[in-house]
């Protein structure tokens, strides 16, 4: 028996009213599923943008010398 088949078999069993219950579950956990498409997709897109931003960048001299990164404390 698969899941699917073992999940109709327990939700036929159970009252109307908690069958709601059941179906309001499952679509929360899939709208859940959804949003963690969304915000993959999301970031392969800004990784993409930030890369084509970025291109040819590497071959510029930098404006910046090891000084300017160090910090000093007084």
């Amino acid at each position: 028996m698969t899941t699917s088949q073992a999940i109709v078999q327990q939700l036929m069993a159970l009252p109307e009213d908690a069958q709601q219950e059941v179906l309001d579950f499952v679509e929360f956990v899939r709208s859940r599923n959804l949003g963690q498409a969304d915000r993959r997709e999301e970031s392969t897109w800004s990784a993409l943008s930030l890369a084509s931003a970025m291109k040819g960048m590497e071959d510029e001299a930098s404006p910046y010398t090891l000084d300017d990164l160090k910090e000093t404390f007084s």
